[in-house]
């Protein structure tokens, strides 16, 4: 099967790593990086040589006859790019989340195929080989009765990404996590508080949700770590039984370094040197890339309708932080 073509849009933090990965995958021909802004482009261009750049997607869609495209741009911008993929007949992985609002998801609809065929999200996690080995393992055992998600980043955070509150920074990776764990069960009960910062927005977010089984799960999600801690900072995931409990560390990964400070060199599991790329984020797109082929299906978790339904709870979430916490 040859490779599929594929470009990326926004080539900023992630799509910067999109790039990379699918620049050394043997399932992906990277063919197109667009960007508006010339000097990041350029950049990444002299990296991958033989990879044209783009100041804009309709030129890149008409020129590069790309297969797929990977956007990975501002939130609020997901939306207008992943239709005009759509549009254009190509098949597009969405970053997350989807959009910046459920009514503006919803306007994709006409235009994502059957069964999500042409359109997956970007929930890095659930191709991560220590979550899918927690999730077989709850399975076969007596039935989850409550998790707790944490994932906790650098004070720095909100300066890299200005406006983005935890919920949807941070905490959306937990949300799709429960969405697989709950079956794609909607929750009876969500429960939302937002702490506000010390510059101005917000540094930590909590979230509770029920479910009709019974299953609780709780989040936490903040810019709160020291410099002196990893600096992805960390991430966990507790779950109880009735007859068992569970700890899942994901980052950082278990290698520290000590010189003149502690150092942890393999935080998230991302490895993006296009000679030999691992990790969660090229076992993703080499799903998509099957995807694109007809080879797979975009998994439980990562199609158009679950995005949806994880918006819809991201923003109960929120609309229940503006009313101190009041359930909804």
């Amino acid at each position: 099967m040859k490779p599929v073509r594929i470009g990326v849009v926004g080539v900023g933090n992630f799509g910067r790593l999109h790039a990379r990965t699918l620049a050394g995958i043997a399932e992906a021909e990277l063919v197109a990086l667009v960007d508006s802004r010339a000097e990041r482009l350029a950049q990444l261009t002299q990296e991958l040589p033989g990879v044209k750049g783009y100041a804009d997607l309709g030129t890149a869609l008409r020129e590069a006859q790309a297969a797929a495209w990977v956007v990975a741009t501002q939130t609020a911008t997901h939306v207008p790019l992943a239709a005009q993929v759509l549009a254009a007949g190509a098949s597009v992985l969405v970053e997350k989340p989807l959009a910046a609002d459920l009514a503006s998801a919803h306007s994709l609809a006409q235009l994502v195929a059957p069964e999500s065929r042409n359109l997956m999200l970007g929930h890095i996690l659930l191709f991560a080989s220590e979550f899918r080995s927690f999730l077989s393992e709850t399975k076969q055992r007596d039935p989850l009765v409550y998790f707790h998600s944490f994932r906790h980043r650098p004070t720095t955070t909100a300066d890299l990404f200005p406006g983005e509150n935890p919920f949807r920074l941070l905490m959306v990776h937990d949300l799709y996590m429960a969405f697989v764990l709950a079956q794609g069960a909607e929750p009876v009960r969500a429960m939302g508080r937002l702490h506000p910062g010390a510059a101005g927005g917000y540094d930590l977010a909590r979230g509770e949700l029920e479910w009709a089984s019974g299953l609780w799960g709780s989040f936490t999600a903040s810019y709160l770590t020291p410099s002196g801690m990893a600096p992805d900072g960390f991430d966990r995931l507790e779950a109880f039984g009735r007859t068992w409990a569970a700890r899942l560390e994901m980052n950082p990964r278990p290698f520290t370094l000590w010189a003149e400070r502690a150092e942890w060199p393999l935080a998230l599991d991302i490895n993006d040197d296009p000679a030999a790329p691992q990790g969660w984020m090229a076992e993703e797109l080499r799903c998509f890339c099957r995807v694109v082929q007809g080879e797979a299906e975009v998994p439980f978790g990562a199609r158009y309708e679950d995005g949806l339904k994880i918006l819809n709870w991201l923003e109960r979430l929120e609309r229940s932080a503006a009313d101190d916490g009041t359930a909804c």
